[in-house]
Parts: C-alpha cells; structure tokens; sequence
C-alpha cells in the first residue's frame, strides 16, 4: 500500500521538529550569552513551524494561520541568530554601518506587518490565486535577505573564524536556499508543487548535524552539545551504509523491472553481492583508518580526542602479562593506523637489541648506542619520518640510517623512547592502513607517547631487577642464618670435644658424643640442602610441641645451668616445621644459659592458655633493661657477644609471627628475663597418634 503525499509531509516536517528540539532545547535553558540564546530561540522557532506544518499535514488543512505564523517567526529567528554572529548585537557602541540601522529597522517593521498580516488570514499560500502573489514574492524576498545574511556573516569572518562558523552558515544557508526555490517555483508556477513542499521539512532536518558540527568548533558560542568522533564515526558509517542500500536496492529493482525473467534471479544476485561487499567494506581496517582520518580533517579542529585516545592508550599499556613490549608497540601504533612494528631497547651490553615486535617480522640486528643513528635521536628526540628522509635527507642534518634499517620491510617511522633525557630506546613503525600526515600535533602525540612507553618498560625493567636482587636477597639471609646454626653446631661440638678428653672411657659419654655427632651431620645436610636449593618448599605438618621442646632441651643438657623443663599439658600441637621451630626454641634456650651464672636456674615451662600453646623459657640471668628490649634485641647484626651475629633472636621472631604467633619478653636487669612463645593450638592428631588409633580399630 501506498503512502500518501500527505502523510509523507506529516512524517518530514515531525522529523524537522524533533531535530531542533534536540539541538535547541539545552541552548535555550542554558542560557548564558547573547549566542546561546538566539540560537536557542531560533532552533525553538523550528520546532514551532515544523510541529504545525506536521499537524496541518496530518489533519488536511491548508492554509491555518498558526502555521505560518510558525514560518514568519522562524525567518525572523534565523536573521537575529545570524545578525548576532555577525557582532551587531554585541555591545552598545555596535561596529555596524550606521547605513544599515534603518534597513534593519525596516526589516523588523516588515516582518511585523507580515504577521499581523498572517494572524488576520491574509497570508495563506492558499488564496495566493486570489490576493495574488504578493504572499509568495515576499517569502522569496525574506529567502534571499537570509542567503543575503549568511554571506555577510561568512564574509566578513577571518580564515580561522570561517573555519568555525562555515558549517552553520551552509546549514542555515541551506533552509534559505531551499525556501527560495520552492518560492520561486511557486511563483513562476502560481501555485506550490506538493512533493517540493512535502521535502522541505526532510531538507530542513540535514541541515541540523551541519549546525551542531559548527557548535563544536566555534569559539564564538559554547554548545551543551558535543559530538565525539566516535560518534561521528559511528553516524558516517551509518548513514553511509544507508545510502549504499538505497542505491544498490534501486539498482535492484531498476534490474528487476527491467530484466524480464532474469529480473528476480539478477535482483537477488546482485542485492546479496552488494551486501557481502558493504560488509567487507566495513570490517576493512584500510577503510576504517581513512573514514576516520577524513572525520578528523574534516570536521575537527584537532586530529585526535584526547581522552579517547589517551585512555585506550593507558588501557593497553596496563592490560595484564608479560608481553609489554609488544602492547607499547601496538599502543604507539595505533596512534598513527600503523598494521605493526618492533622495538628496540638498550641492553647490558650498552647496545639497542630487538627485544619485541607487534604484527611485524623480527631483525636480529643491533645497532651501538654510539652509533650515529642513536646519538642523532638522543640528541634531537625526533621522530623520523623514513619516506621523507628518502626524499630529502637534507631535512635530518646528522642523521645516518643504519644498513639494517633498509631491509626492514614497509618501515616507516622511529619513534624514539626518551627517558630522562637519554634515548632508552625505539620503536621502527610500518607504513599506515591509511595516508597520514606528520603535522606538529601528530608528531607531538608521537613524542609523549614514546616517553610514555619508555616508563612503563623502565618501571617493568625495574620491577625484575628488584626481584632478582630480593632473590639474592633471601639466598644471602639463608646463607647468614646458616652460618648462624653452624656457629651453634661448632660451639657444641667443641664442648664435647673439651670433655672428651675428661670422660672417653665413659659409656654414657661416648653415646651422648655419637648421638652429637649424628645429629650435627643431619643438621649440616639439611643447611647444605637450602643452600642448594634442592629441597622442596616447607610443609608445615602437626607437631607435639612437647617433644620438639623436649629435644631441644636434650641437645642443651652439656651445658651449665643445665635446663630443665616441665610439661604442665602434654596434648599441645601446633602446625610447624620441625626442625626450624626446634632451632628457635633451641635458640632461645641458649641465650638463657649463656645470659645466666652456672649457679642460676633456666626452667622452660609448657602450658595452655586460652587457644594458644605456650613455651615458657625463664632465666634468673643478667636481664634486661626496657631501652635495650625495645631498641636493640631485635634488631638484626646487632649482639652483645664477641662471636655473636645478631640474628638468632630476629629468625626466632619472624618465624614466630609466620606461624601466626607472637614472642613475648619481660626482663629486670639483675633479675632475669622470660621469654614466651605463644602459638596457635592444633586439634589434630599428630600422624602417630592417628596410626596407632587406626592399629587399635583394626585390632
């Protein structure tokens, strides 16, 4: 079915309608200056004249006076907006011709008598054939003063200033324009031809993006409204898809009708190839990079959107894994629409080595930070334009290509990476999806960039030389904790070896003395071990913490005061390994016996409190004071002994607090210290106890 002319000419002018409203309705309630106002009430007026010309359509009625009321308060809109740009409004003292007041004057009388005129029912296009064409010649007369307005505005404009008000001034330019020929075929004609008429409102809505574009870059007036480029990217793919349908489907149908039995079979062909081709179209990377260099250079006064670009650079330097330089070289190319590149970076050895590459083939080649080529971007910090240097090399004074850099494919550009002022190193980029030209905005983008790029890569290079130094790190505090345990090793072994001249022929002594020595060369082997990092990582297991205190206790029963020690719960466990807590409390019980005179008393206690297991180890020893406690006791390569490291009391400590427990001190100096070990209570069965249950139920 069908749709009428009518109802066509109620949907265009409803559509002209709602586009001025959009672009309109934020300006008028802004309302800050003279600019936003009058635009805002002309863009209002729009509105007004298109919604009663749709409502006049809709409903059949020709010639209401509201309507063209509308009309005559669009017109008189659109010259004030177009008189304010110009500056005639500005300021009292007005710079305009004093032989142009009275011809404003004149207008502006003019147009009040054509709206009494349209109020009174004397203007209607309707009973042009009976008042004559008195109605039509004065809109053609108000067309060509607006088309008269839009060339006074553009020339009067500088270079730069037409650059910002040339797209307002087609647009409005464009609604006069039309008028003007709808008005002089109607005059020629006597009488208005109903498709110009229906089109005009569809004409009018064009004219629309052509304003908001203008508002984006004038600084004559500020614009609510702001039209990013990927919007506008989006919107051009858009409407140019759009407009290749509507050709490819009348070519469609120009086949069809015409191609007699072959017309359906010729039209179905054709339409399905038309879209295989727009799709290939839009999922070309070539045609996106041009489609948004041409939005750009055309319709922007920068080349790039700062946030946008600034964000998504961020974004792809800070997405997660290890492949940094390749994300700084896509992050740089893509700046510029290059397909791929390869970075260079400086070395140990002091050279530019390849050490990543994006969509590009790698060079094994390096090039000496000596080298000339290296020098000349160190010094300059320019990035280099390959096809340019080709051209005229006269332009890069000390520059010399290194042989390497000609057998790399499609090369294009060195973006040098600047990090304090020295070359860290540089990206060699492909030739682009798209011709770009290296203005100072683009190079400049380039040049920040590439300092970007060069902290992000300086932080990652950082980043893994902290962690190899924490690894020699944490091997250089084993090996000195090691040499701690060897220290108290050779210290037993040499108090046997003192009374072994003293109790040889003792039994007891010579199996205390194997017993020593067995357990010296398993202790020597499981340093070894650490040291060779050949064992696996510890394996906290559930402990009886009475038998690991106990041990300890027997490898210090030589010496004098010989400790001793009470077990108040023997159910206590803990999760630890065992030889590193049997050290600790084997530390913590020597320093007792070394602090305290062989007439003392060291006693180590083991009881519950609360959900913590407690060894208590208390010494009626030298003490000490709360400034040493506080200062120094835990203070590592810092002891009191003349062979002592230092360290014995801070390994306690940290192993301690790794458990999840704590270590406590008090101490009086001349009256001794007590030193509690609080760690978390295990319920769990030690695997001992578990055996010998699952023994009793299988008996």
């Amino acid at each position: 079915m069908e749709v009428s002319l009518t109802s066509i000419a109620a949907y265009s002018y409803a559509l002209v309608a709602a586009c001025f409203l959009v672009l309109g309705a934020p300006l008028a309630v802004r309302q800050r200056r003279r600019h936003d106002v009058a635009l805002g009430l002309a863009c209002l007026a729009s509105v007004l004249w298109g919604a009663s010309l749709a409502w006049e359509a809709a409903e059949g009625i020709t010639g209401a006076p509201v309507a063209d009321c509308a009309e005559l308060l669009r017109n008189a809109a659109w010259s004030v907006f177009l008189l304010v740009l110009r500056g005639h409004f500005t300021d009292p003292a007005s710079r305009m011709p004093m032989r142009l007041q009275p011809v404003l004057v004149l207008g502006g009388l003019g147009y009040l008598a054509c709206l009494a005129a349209a109020a009174g029912g004397w203007w209607s296009l309707a009973d042009s054939a009976d008042t004559g064409a008195l109605p039509i010649a004065v809109r053609v007369a108000m067309a060509v003063s607006g088309m008269l307005l839009v060339e006074l505005v553009y020339r009067n404009r500088t270079l730069h200033e037409r650059w910002a008000v040339k797209f307002a001034c087609l647009g409005i330019g464009a609604m006069f324009a039309y008028d003007f020929y709808l008005y002089s075929h109607a005059l020629l004609f006597r009488s208005v031809d109903s498709d110009i008429w229906a089109a005009r409102g569809l004409v009018n809505a064009l004219t629309v993006p052509l304003i908001a574009v203008s508002l984006g870059r004038s600084k004559l007036w500020s614009s609510p409204l702001a039209v990013s480029r990927r919007a506008m990217f989006h919107s051009a793919t858009l409407f140019g898809s759009a407009l290749y349908l509507l050709a490819m489907g009348s070519a469609g149908y120009y086949l069809r009708y015409f191609g007699g039995s072959w017309g359906t079979v010729m039209q179905v062909t054709f339409l399905f190839a038309a879209v295989i081709l727009l799709a290939g179209v839009l999922f070309s990377g070539s045609f996106r990079a041009r489609l948004k260099v041409f939005i750009s250079k055309h319709f922007y006064r920068y080349n790039y959107d700062y946030r946008e670009e600034w964000m998504r650079f961020t974004r792809t330097l800070s997405k997660p894994g290890p492949d940094l330089g390749e994300r700084a070289i896509e992050a740089v190319a893509t700046l510029v629409e290059s397909p791929g590149g390869a970075l260079w970076q400086r070395g140990e050895s002091g050279r530019f080595e390849p050490v990543a590459t994006w969509q590009a083939p790698q060079l094994a080649a390096s090039e000496p930070a000596d080298s000339a080529f290296c020098q000349f971007l160190e010094s300059s910090q320019w990035v280099v334009d390959l096809h340019e240097y080709a051209h005229s090399p006269g332009k890069y004074d000390a520059l010399v290509l290194p042989a390497w850099l000609a057998e790399y494919p499609r090369a294009w550009l060195v973006v040098p990476l600047i990090l304090h002022e020295r070359l860290f190193g540089f990206v060699l980029l492909q030739n682009p999806r798209s011709p770009v030209k290296l203005n100072w905005e683009v190079i400049d983008v380039l040049e920040i960039a590439g300092s970007q790029a060069a902290s992000q890569l300086a932080q990652q290079d950082a980043a893994n030389a902290l962690m190899v130094a924490r690894q020699f790190e944490s091997f250089n505090r084993m090996s000195t904790f090691v040499v701690h345990d060897l220290k108290n090793l050779v210290l037993q072994l040499s108090l046997m070896n003192a009374n072994a001249a003293k109790h040889k022929d003792n039994p007891e002594f010579q199996a205390d003395m194997l017993e020593t020595v067995d357990y010296s060369v398993q202790k020597m082997k499981i340093m070894l071990q650490k040291l060779s990092r050949l064992d696996n990582a510890e394996q906290p297991l559930a402990l009886a913490l009475d038998q690991v205190v106990a041990q300890a206790v027997a490898l210090k029963a030589a010496f004098e005061p010989r400790p001793e020690l009470a077990v108040e719960d023997p159910q206590l466990r803990v999760l630890a390994d065992r030889e590193r807590l049997e050290r600790v409390v084997g530390h913590l019980i020597q320093n007792a016996i070394e602090a305290t005179p062989r007439t003392g008393r060291v006693a180590i206690r083991l009881l519950r409190q609360g959900e913590n297991a407690v060894i208590e180890i208390l010494d009626t020893g030298e003490g000490m004071s709360e400034e040493f406690i506080r200062e120094r006791l835990f203070k590592p390569f810092d002891s009191t002994k003349s062979a002592g490291m230092g360290i014995g009391v801070f390994e306690s400590r940290e192993y301690i607090n790794e458990l999840g427990g704590s270590l406590e001190v008090s101490s009086t100096p001349g009256a001794g210290t007590t030193f509690r070990v609080l760690l978390p209570h295990h319920q769990q069965e030690t695997p001992a106890e578990q055996g010998a249950q699952r023994a009793r139920r299988a008996a």
